[in-house]
């Protein structure tokens, strides 16, 4: 290779490096700043291709799509002095590259740092003026809508715009969890101790009028029982006396025969009486030999 073609190798070579760097691309996504010599030149870039000045020019790109900044958990206290603990989002983007630049360096840091005590201070001041129940239920959309709204118009002059701020998680501390959780434990075995004792209380009385009951049918089927007694002792004295009126001598040897009976029931039963009793007095008349 010759001096001339190398010489041409390298001028074009240079040639294209100059295109290079002054050419430069904006994407869909993105916004650009271009600079000359270090100070603010033009922003109103649109997507595609552009042309600088090779170490006149200097450009920065941005990224214009919406962007999430998850915020670490943050205590709150709310009216009725109630600590929550609280886990949020903020959805924004930088809608004015050039406020951005200005306000913020270029810096997303710093604008997270801005917009992020603006939304706690938002949040702090919501929770402190309503209840548990109102920040975590009643209350929540809207107060998560007038944060956003307040963010956004504080941060406009900042080329930023906050599109929303949305809670994640809303809960009690976890020594807080612990103590309802004793105090729920505490109220149960309350309850519980009373519901003993109010079915202890109902087991007596019911005990007491089952007992009443049971006197009162046993004294009840007594009273019939010694009623019904008494219709069969009459009954049976009406037999008897009609028997005796019939015939005396036969109702004597028959009550004589049952008094028999009834005295040697039992085996190893001993009577003593004396031999010309009236106890034996069918007995004595039998004839002798005649026993069979």
């Amino acid at each position: 290779m010759n001096t001339r073609s190398t010489t041409l190798v390298v001028v074009l070579v240079l040639l294209g490096l100059v295109a290079y760097s002054s050419v430069f691309v904006v994407n869909e996504w993105e916004s650009a700043i271009r600079f000359a010599v270090g100070k603010f030149d033009r922003s109103d870039f649109k997507p595609g291709i552009h042309f600088k000045v090779p170490l006149y020019h200097q450009v920065r790109k941005f990224d214009r799509r919406i962007l999430t900044y998850d915020a670490p958990e943050q205590r709150y206290l709310t009216k009725d002095r109630t600590p929550l603990i609280v886990d949020y989002y903020v959805k924004w983007r930088i809608s004015d590259v050039e406020k951005f630049f200005t306000t913020m360096r270029g810096s997303e840091a710093a604008a997270v740092n801005r917009f992020n005590a603006i939304v706690n201070k938002g949040l702090l001041d919501a929770f402190g003026r309503r209840t548990e129940w109102e920040v975590i239920s009643k209350d929540r959309a809207e107060v998560m809508r007038n944060i956003t709204l307040k963010a956004r118009e504080q941060v406009r002059d900042f080329g930023i715009e906050i599109v929303d701020v949305r809670t994640k998680l809303i809960e009690l501390p976890k020594e807080t969890f612990e103590k309802i959780y004793q105090r729920m434990r505490s109220d149960r075995l309350k309850e519980a101790n009373e519901r003993r004792a109010q079915g202890r209380g109902e087991a007596e009385r019911i005990r007491a009028e089952a007992d009443k009951e049971r006197k009162i049918m046993l004294a009840e089927a007594y009273r019939e029982s010694q009623q019904r007694r008494g219709e069969g002792d009459a009954k049976a004295a009406e037999i008897y006396a009609r028997a005796f009126r019939r015939n005396p001598e036969f109702y004597a040897f028959y009550r004589s025969l049952e008094a028999y009976r009834r005295s040697f029931e039992r085996e190893g039963d001993v009577l003593v009486l004396e031999p010309d009793s009236d106890f034996f007095k069918y007995f004595n008349r039998v004839a002798p030999g005649r026993g069979r």
